[in-house]
């Protein structure tokens, strides 16, 4: 393994447990704020900081060709907006412990994606890998449900919720491969969050009008704060700068970072209730994951 691969599994691995932080984070934050106001503030924040940056580092010249904006627009929408929407409503529904390890199943999602739309070959390893992954979060629902109580009344809308999130990020890991190559991961990074900004403001000023800010204390501003500086600033460019480097299946991988990060934080910081369901189900998932990693190894391996 050369240098580049190691600062890229580096990145991608950083990124991920700051994203797996961001689900429990969530969970805070739409205890206190609307979802598209929380999600405003967020991308705001960091088109504050990001925009700025991109002129001192790259200048003025802010151009793509049709097919790269369409791309970065689709990306936007699908990992940006779509994954922020049905992530923080999804919270609202069910515990992170349970969402961070459906978000997991991101490297399975981004498989059957690659197969669909992209022909990519489905190997026999890759199926056990996909299958495992549906049967890890079936186990979660199943298992749960005795524990209603606990887990919430609508646990298992918020677990779709969280499913559509896992679709959108699946997206977000694809897209960069279609985009060009020349974009920098700076560059990709802002565009996401001024477009985030963009989609997210007409829902925010109407939830701005009609939410009561008097309510809000230093704490809860805090945690709007670290969404916009660690999760939309930091995470991102660690991400974009990362996949650059290796291939999307791979980056998929890294994913499943996310829910060890999202579950022993929802532990340890939110407090939940430890479940033999989030065992189960996320060794299912996590074994899952295994196969796909199996498949990319054998065909680097020969590559090489």
């Amino acid at each position: 393994m050369d240098k580049q691969t190691r600062i890229a599994y580096l990145e991608l691995s950083l990124a991920m447990i700051i994203v797996g932080s961001s689900v429990v984070i969530g969970k805070l934050v739409v205890a206190s704020f609307p979802v598209f106001l929380a999600s405003a503030f967020r991308f705001g924040l960091g088109s504050l900081i990001l925009v700025p940056l991109l002129f001192l580092r790259e200048g003025r010249s802010f151009s793509f060709d049709k097919r790269d904006g369409l791309i970065l627009v689709l990306q936007a929408f699908t990992g940006v907006f779509l994954f922020s929407v049905f992530l923080l409503y999804g919270l609202k529904f069910t515990n992170a412990a349970e969402a961070g390890i459906i978000t997991s199943s991101t490297p399975a999602v981004v498989a059957i994606i690659s197969f669909l739309f992209l022909k990519e070959k489905l190997s026999l390893n890759k199926a056990i890998g996909i299958a495992l992954a549906v049967f890890g979060i079936l186990l979660i629902n199943v298992l749960g449900e005795p524990f209603e109580s606990e887990r919430g009344k609508y646990a298992l809308l918020g677990n779709v919720l969280i499913f559509g999130a896992v679709i959108g990020e699946a997206a977000f890991t694809i897209f960069p491969k279609m985009a060009s190559q020349s974009i920098s991961p700076l560059r990709t990074a802002t565009v996401m969050s001024v477009l985030g900004l963009i989609m997210f403001a007409p829902f925010a000023l109407y939830e701005a009008f009609h939410f009561d800010f008097t309510q809000t204390t230093l704490f809860d501003w805090s945690l709007v704060l670290y969404f916009g500086v660690m999760v939309t600033v930091v995470a991102f460019l660690l991400w974009f700068d990362g996949v650059k480097r290796v291939m999307a299946s791979e980056a998929a991988v890294f994913t499943s970072v996310m829910p060890v990060s999202a579950v022993i934080l929802s532990y340890l910081i939110l407090d939940e209730p430890f479940a033999w369901a989030h065992v189960w189900g996320g060794l299912c998932v996590l074994a899952g994951i295994g196969f796909i990693v199996r498949t990319h190894t054998r065909k680097l391996a020969q590559v090489s």
